[in-house]
């Protein structure tokens, strides 16, 4: 398992994206995160594929598309044909959940489930076998610059510990709330794949910084008992 630094650009300056994600390619972003908002599922409204499809045409990096809409399955054929990666559904949006997982890996993408908050985690139970990455909501979806909620730590440990128990190449990611104070406890949670918005988006140098993240992730994994445990050995980097 190694670190992987999936910046959003929910609050990027869209006057002036390419730009920015060409710093953010300088910096070894490990890929974009794409937050799909619908307006329903959550408050918020963002884009659709038509800006994922032209956003393709500016970078390589791997798109990590969260959609937080109703009925994702409607959109997942637009979002890989748009260049996505990884598509990321609500569990909370999927009355057919294994269905969607299924359909995602079908089109050649990685599939991911998002949990809100107070979503526990048992309703992964049938299908974490069957995914790719656990999107750990530790905010409540919707809006970039919100505070972390301090409980997350113990839901990210606690699925931690029950992928490491089972042997699963499975991701966890957090989304929320992530900057330079809450990092290296997230990490030393469990997570290793970190979504970081607003509070880098808020530097004056993009691609120092994401430098600078990925220096305190891979040193808290390295001091982290669940890096070592989890790969039996001093963890991948």
């Amino acid at each position: 398992m190694k670190i992987e630094l999936a910046p959003s650009i929910l609050t990027a300056d869209f006057s002036n994206l390419a730009a920015q994600i060409r710093l953010l390619e300088e910096g070894g972003a490990d890929s974009l995160h794409l937050d799909i908002m619908d307006g329903h599922f959550v408050p918020n409204l963002t884009f659709g594929p038509p800006v994922v499809e032209s956003l393709r045409k500016i970078t390589k990096l791997p798109f990590d598309i969260h959609l937080m809409v109703q009925e994702p399955g409607s959109f997942l054929e637009d979002f890989a044909a748009a260049g996505g990666d990884a598509l990321t559904v609500h569990a909370e949006a999927c009355p057919h959940l294994h269905r969607l997982v299924k359909a995602i890996k079908k089109l050649g993408l990685k599939a991911g489930v998002a949990l809100n908050p107070a979503t526990p985690l048992h309703v992964l139970e049938f299908v974490l076998e069957e995914i790719d990455l656990v999107l750990l909501m530790t905010v409540n979806p919707g809006w970039g610059g919100q505070d972390f909620i301090t409980h997350m730590y113990r839901k990210i440990g606690k699925l931690r510990r029950r992928i490491s128990r089972a042997r699963l190449p499975v991701d966890i990611q957090v989304d929320g709330g992530i900057n330079r104070t809450t990092l290296k406890s997230v990490v030393a949670a469990g997570a290793n794949s970190l979504v970081i918005g607003s509070a880098l988006f808020k530097e004056k140098d993009l691609t120092g910084a994401l430098r600078a993240y990925r220096n305190q992730a891979e040193n808290a994994l390295l001091e982290s008992w669940w890096g070592k445990a989890g790969s039996g050995s001093r963890p991948s980097l």
